[in-house]
């Protein structure tokens, strides 16, 4: 059986000021509640799962699968608005076999209540395991972090233990309730020792970092992002964040492992500047 792309797929969010309360809450699992009353840049991915997840899915034909989530790239032209409705439309980039089954890149576009250009762009790559039915098409974009500016700025580390209740309370901010960070067997069945944290998780505390560390916690000044997962993140086992700024600061690269090895790589961020203004 041959799968190939359907049109754009759109959807219907909204996200009120109580949720994304909620989400910088969970997201700050072992921080300090935020200084201020902001929406993290991954608040946009909260928005456009759903849809992009029902798209990928829908390419398998009805063929059993599992997706794993390979990278994440955030482009904000201004941060998500309490009680704004956004209409998310999905694209199909392109797809390509590999041993394990078949990559796909997926791009998803948030559209405010204005009906303007755009205010967040996401690419979304994963893996369905398993499948082979698709016929390769389109290009799989490659990402990657801006050039440096300048020379580096003073490097930090930070050391985190997410744990059981703390994966189970992001699951129900974020609403990605996939069994395999709530139910060990079912984790188990897919091939890992335990429930795991959610990838997204772990990049949504770095952002917590990054703006507590160099945005003197305006955390809407984190514009861009991305990150590649390549390990799971354990309940309990402590995870490494490392941090290396540009001197402005502009960009912020970083790192997570866990005592298994990495688990995200090749990060990045990017910093508007403190007089930008932000959250009209």
């Amino acid at each position: 059986m041959t799968t190939t792309p359907e049109a754009t797929r759109t959807d219907r969010r909204t996200a009120t000021a109580a949720e994304i309360a909620a989400y910088r809450a969970a997201a700050r699992a072992g921080l300090p509640p935020a200084a201020h009353a902001q929406p993290s840049p991954v608040h946009a991915f909260v928005l456009a799962h759903t849809a992009a997840d029902r798209t990928v899915r829908s390419l398998t034909g009805g063929e059993e699968a599992s997706v794993v989530h390979l990278g994440q790239d955030i482009q904000l032209e201004r941060p998500v608005r309490p009680g704004e409705p956004v209409t998310v439309a999905v694209d199909v980039l392109g797809a390509r076999r590999e041993p394990r089954g078949t990559r796909v890149a997926v791009r998803t576009r948030l559209t405010g209540a204005d009906g303007a250009a755009p205010f967040a762009e996401l690419v979304t790559g994963a893996l369905l395991v398993g499948v082979s039915g698709i016929e390769p098409f389109g290009d799989i974009p490659s990402g990657g972090a801006p050039a440096p500016e300048g020379p580096a700025g003073e490097p930090a580390t930070a050391t985190h233990r997410p744990t059981p209740g703390g994966i189970r309370a992001y699951a129900h901010a974020s609403g990605d309730l996939n069994p395999i960070h709530l139910d060990p067997g079912a984790a188990r069945s897919a091939g890992f020792d335990g429930v795991i944290a959610h990838g997204m998780s772990v990049v949504a505390l770095v952002c917590e970092e990054i703006a507590d560390r160099y945005a003197d916690g305006d955390i809407t000044r984190l514009t861009a992002l991305g990150c590649r997962f390549s390990g799971p993140v354990l309940p309990d086992e402590p995870l490494d964040i490392t941090l290396q700024p540009d001197a402005g600061p502009t960009v912020v690269r970083f790192t997570c492992r866990t005592p298994k090895g990495p688990a995200v790589k090749a990060g990045w961020a990017r910093l508007s500047p403190a007089s930008k203004e932000r959250t009209s």
